[in-house]
Order: C-alpha cells, then sequence, then structure tokens
C-alpha cells in the first residue's frame, strides 16, 4: 500500500475499540458522584471515604506511565462524540442531585461538604471538560450544549473569551489567561477571572459594533456574554426561591470549585511562555505525556497540538516533543500549583530554561 494511502486507512475496529476503551477512563469520577449522590444521604464516617477517589486520580496521575503514540488516523468520530454527550448527561444531572439532596437534608452536614466537593471537581472534569471540547466544535448544537454545561458553572462567557479571545492572543500580554513568568497561582486567580470576563464583554460590544459600547445600550440585548449571565443566574436564583438558601450556596460552591480548578489548569497551560511568531506553535502551550491524564481529560492534556489545530477533536490530537513539558499530569499538576506553588514554579523554570523557552529564550535574551 503506498504510504500516502496508508496514513488516511481508517483503523481496524478492534483498534478503535482499544482507543476508544482507554476514553472510557473518564467516567470514573463523574460515575462515583453519581453513586455517591443516589446512594445518600450519608453520615460522617460513610461520606468521607468517597474522597478516595480523588486522592487515587492524582496517585495515578502522578506514578502513572506516560502516553506518547500518536493517534490512530482516521477514527470515527461518533464513538468519541457518544462519550461527550454521556459526561454531559451525567454531569447535568449530579449537579441536579446535588441541589435536591441539600434541599431535603439540609446544609451543614459532612455530606454536604463531600457532595459539594465531589461535584465540584466533576462539573471541572466532566463539565468544563467536556465544554471546552464542544465549544470548538463547527456544529452550533454541539457549542449550545458547551455554553449550557459552562452555564452551570456560572461561566458561560468562557465561550466568548476562550475561542475569540484567548486563541488568537495565547502567549501575548494581552492574553488574560496566560500567566506571565513568576506569577503566583493565587494571585493569576484574582486576575484572570475579571480580566476574562471583561474580555468577553468587550469582544461581545466589538462584535455588536462599539467595544465601548455603554451598558445600557439596546444593542447589548443581543450580546451572548448578556444572554449566558441572564440564563446562568436565573437557574441560580430560581434554585434560591424554589429550593431554599442551602441548595443555592451549594449550586455556588460547586461552580466555585470547577472555576478554581479551570483557571489553575488555565494556569500552567502557558505559564511564562511568550509568543515570538503571528500563529501560534506547539511550543506556546505546555503539554504533559502523562497516560491517566490523556484518558480521563478526553485529550486535553494534548494541549500544544489544540492551540495550533483548534478544532481537532480530542481522539485526534497528538504528542510533539518541543513543546515544554509539565512535570507531572493535570491532576498533579494542579495539586502542586495550588499547595506547592512555590517549588512548582522551580520546576517550570527549569524547563523553560532548559528548552530555551519564555523569558529563556535567545529573542528575549
Amino acid at each position: 500500500m503506498p504510504a500516502a494511502a496508508a496514513m488516511t486507512a481508517r483503523p481496524s475496529p478492534l483498534e478503535t475499540t482499544r482507543i476508544w476503551a482507554l476514553h472510557l477512563l473518564c467516567f470514573v469520577l463523574p460515575v462515583t458522584c453519581l453513586l455517591f449522590l443516589a446512594t445518600g444521604p450519608h453520615d460522617a464516617f460513610g461520606a468521607v471515604p468517597w474522597l478516595v477517589v480523588l486522592a487515587a486520580s492524582v496517585a495515578l496521575d502522578v506514578w502513572g506511565p506516560g502516553e506518547r503514540r500518536q493517534p490512530a488516523p482516521s477514527l470515527p468520530g461518533w464513538p468519541f462524540d457518544s462519550v461527550l454527550w454521556a459526561l454531559a448527561a451525567i454531569h447535568l444531572a449530579v449537579v441536579t442531585l446535588l441541589v435536591r439532596i441539600v434541599a431535603t437534608y439540609g446544609f451543614w452536614r459532612i455530606d454536604t461538604l463531600v457532595g459539594v466537593v465531589l461535584v465540584g471537581v466533576n462539573s471541572g472534569y466532566s463539565g468544563i471538560v467536556v465544554a471546552h471540547e464542544l465549544i470548538h466544535r463547527p456544529h452550533g448544537h454541539l457549542q449550545l450544549l458547551g455554553r449550557l454545561l459552562l452555564g452551570s458553572v456560572l461561566y458561560e462567557h468562557f465561550f466568548t473569551e476562550h475561542v475569540r479571545g484567548h486563541h488568537s492572543r495565547v502567549g501575548t500580554p494581552e492574553d488574560a489567561a496566560t500567566a506571565p513568568f513568576g506569577e503566583r497561582a493565587g494571585r493569576f486567580f484574582l486576575r484572570t477571572v475579571p480580566a476574562q470576563l471583561r474580555s468577553a464583554w468587550r469582544l461581545e460590544c466589538k462584535r455588536l459594533g462599539d467595544a465601548g459600547m455603554r451598558w445600557w445600550d439596546r444593542r447589548l440585548l443581543r450580546s451572548r456574554v448578556v444572554h449566558g449571565l441572564a440564563a446562568e443566574w436565573a437557574v441560580a436564583f430560581a434554585i434560591l426561591l424554589w429550593l431554599g438558601a442551602g441548595a443555592f450556596a451549594a449550586f455556588l460552591l460547586q461552580a466555585l470549585v470547577a472555576v478554581w480548578l479551570l483557571e489553575m489548569v488555565n494556569y500552567f497551560e502557558h505559564w511564562g511562555l511568550a509568543r515570538t511568531t503571528r500563529r501560534v506553535q506547539t511550543v506556546d502551550s505546555w503539554d504533559t505525556d502523562s497516560w491517566f491524564t490523556l484518558y480521563t481529560l478526553v485529550g486535553l492534556s494534548r494541549h500544544a497540538d489544540h492551540h495550533a489545530y483548534a478544532s481537532r477533536p480530542y481522539q485526534q490530537l497528538r504528542f510533539f516533543d518541543d513543546s515544554p513539558k509539565l512535570p507531572y499530569g493535570y491532576f498533579g499538576s494542579a495539586v502542586m500549583s495550588m499547595f506547592r506553588n512555590a517549588r512548582f514554579r522551580e520546576l517550570l523554570e527549569a524547563e523553560l530554561q532548559r528548552r530555551r523557552l519564555g523569558p529563556f529564550a535567545p529573542e528575549a535574551e
């Protein structure tokens, strides 16, 4: 068979099934959340052990094997898209169950704390990560589902800012989601959250005809950011009115956990990198070869390829040797960026220095 034909040949059904089955690892945490909520309420001794799934995920990510194999060419899309639909459905179900259980049994319980942590992590995991994949798809109904998932964590404006702002400005001082060299995780979070909302607002104002549009301008009624804010907060206040303050607080807290995790990922995905070309290159994003991260976060860890080719579906993302590599996968890196940030920055700085990137690039010198 000629080389060109071999590159476009579809893999065998067995190979497709093998790759698809590996991605089913992404259901471990969502199904755990679903089981926790479905079997509740729990007493303190019955609730806390459910958090083992989070500790196990970090351990498997830190000490698990690497995965540098390239994706099989021409994989059929529908089996992998079905994973996204299922994750989206489970995410919406667990958020709904959380607020119902808190409304029924009360807020001030260990069960609530464990539920908020599990659901919040899952909202960042199978909610925002799946939404991130969907908003890059060219189909309107998939983008709409992604926006719905983002709205469930009160972050729908991420759709506008990420696709039209971050992807065009990544690695530049104008990008609110790029952490400059030396920035601490806490400082990044406090800076980037309002900055991304402002950026999304301005992007929509510009689309509607005036980047400096006043908030009372009637054209804002056609703003996607306004639509998102109105829809997500309407749901939040409906929970407050119908299910009470405890359910409302649980909804807000799971959203806060999810957004915190999202921004910790944003923090290290481009930390210290400065783009030197007009087009985004694979050296403008941090990667990891973590096997566990790759198959549990629907390919998010191959971020260099995602930024170079944003519309490429998760199962087709490729590994690149030239991109800087995180010391751990996304789970380990998120934990280390939160709790050992100084040491984490030392490791990232050493990698940038070794690869002569960021402030150590020849252009910077």
